[in-house]
């Protein structure tokens, strides 16, 4: 795998790259990352990469030429090919305006074999990129950063880590948050007892089984595999109930699941009317039953 990477800051890169799982799969040859300058293919004396947008408005734009030419110096397939399912290179655009990145396309670019990215700055890019040269805009999320390179170096660390021998235990990649589906254990062991199947992943201890007071929960330590199955099933559903319910829309759930989470809004609800004061409680008893 290659990421190429076009920045005007060459030097922020230099930093969040060189630690953890990119560094060892660089180092290990499972992918390379070149950084481009695209200062280096302005072609007046000042290196000018931005102007003022045609219109009026705020800010600088992104100038399209010294885009289009250091692509054109990478030899990237044509974007005709590119775009077609089964190309394995692709061309992205950084922007607050683009689709959301998430584990999926994560999952679809760990099988590409290369990706540059674009690294927006200022008000945004020249149109003419997303429209005639790159393939997709991405955004990493609902806010406006100041530059792409943030979302960049978050996209080589989330598509790094799915390819085949990045991370020592691959099955961890499986059965972590937004996982593709739940992975059942084929082993006594609990170490794969419950993949996220697409929720958010169950809570985590570690030891000492004591600190301060705060304890782990008894069925982790209980040796009862069926029932460390069942509690780390139930916590996912909680906590994704709690923190990311939309996703709740969108995942695969059995019928197992459709009663536990029947049985975690019966009981946030209960929670919610044991807060009523008892003076309303009266109320909301009368408006359930009418």
């Amino acid at each position: 795998m290659q990421f190429d990477i076009l920045t005007i800051f060459p030097e922020f890169f230099r930093g969040p790259l060189d630690h953890g799982i990119v560094r060892r799969a660089c180092e290990g040859g499972l992918i390379e990352i070149k950084v481009h300058d695209l200062r280096a293919y302005a072609r007046d004396r000042h290196r000018t990469v931005d102007d003022r947008p045609f219109g009026g408005g705020e800010g600088m734009v992104l100038k399209p030429e010294p885009i289009f030419e250091c692509i054109e110096t990478l030899s990237v397939l044509p974007r005709a090919e590119r775009i077609k399912n089964s190309a394995k290179q692709t061309v992205v655009v950084l922007s607050a305006q683009g689709q959301k990145f998430d584990q999926r396309l994560a999952r679809n670019f760990a099988a590409l074999e290369r990706i540059v990215l674009i690294c927006g700055r200022y008000e945004g890019v020249d149109e003419r990129v997303s429209d005639f040269l790159a393939d997709r805009e991405l955004s990493i999320g609902d806010y406006v950063l100041s530059g792409g390179e943030i979302g960049a170096a978050l996209i080589v660390d989330a598509t790094t880590r799915l390819i085949p021998g990045a991370v020592g235990n691959e099955a961890s990649t499986r059965q972590e948050s937004f996982g593709a589906q739940v992975q059942e254990s084929k082993t006594a062991g609990p170490d794969s007892t419950c993949g996220s199947g697409g929720l958010l992943d169950y809570p985590h201890y570690t030891r000492p089984a004591e600190f301060r007071g705060m304890t782990v929960p008894d069925v982790l330590v209980s040796g009862n595999h069926d029932q460390i199955r069942r509690w780390r099933r139930r916590t996912a559903m909680e906590k994704t109930l709690r923190n990311r319910p939309d996703l709740l829309e969108s995942v695969p759930l059995s019928d197992e699941d459709r009663k536990l989470l029947a049985q975690l809004r019966d009981e946030d609800l209960k929670k919610d009317y044991d807060h009523v004061e008892p003076s309303d409680r009266q109320v909301a008893r009368k408006e359930q039953t009418n």
